[in-house]
């Protein structure tokens, strides 16, 4: 598929990949989401939103195609930028957050899952509100983490 270079065929090509991705077809949304974020790095910039929204989406292919490593390492870069750019509190930042938490968990790295869901959440309450979804999501999250690591006792109220 070719796609030309400018903000709306790129936002088109990351629509695409979220098609796919709903049809079951990752390898597909995977290649759509790494040529939306090449496309995007060269001709918006390393740090733009529209950039970042699309590492995310590539990191999320990472994952459903079971390179955890890679997602892990890309989200982490995400999250970087995103701090840097919008600011540790920006909802679009959290995102970055809960989805590094999520490759960490995935990777056995559980305490350093719980850390960053503890943070996210408490971010979030702030941000969002208590009954937020994402806020609801961290804080499912971090029980998550505390189970696995037998602290259950200490796992928040949703």
């Amino acid at each position: 598929m070719s796609v030309p270079e400018c903000g709306t065929g790129i936002s088109g090509t990351a629509s695409g990949g979220w098609a796919l991705r709903a049809m079951g077809r990752p390898a597909e949304a995977h290649d759509l989401a790494r040529d939306s974020l090449d496309r995007s790095r060269r001709v918006l910039g390393e740090d733009r939103p529209d950039t970042l929204r699309s590492a995310t989406d590539l990191a999320l292919d990472l994952r459903d195609l079971g390179e955890v490593q890679a997602a892990r390492d890309l989200d982490r870069d995400t999250l970087d930028r995103r701090r840097r750019v919008l600011g540790e509190d920006d909802p679009d930042t959290l995102i970055s957050a809960n989805n590094l938490a999520a490759d960490l968990r995935d990777l056995g790295e559980v305490r350093a899952a719980r850390d960053l869901d503890q943070d996210t959440l408490d971010r979030r309450r702030r941000v969002l509100s208590e009954d937020h979804p994402d806020t609801l999501t961290s804080a499912n999250n971090l029980a998550s983490d505390l189970r696995a690591l037998g602290e259950a006792d200490d796992a928040p109220d949703p």
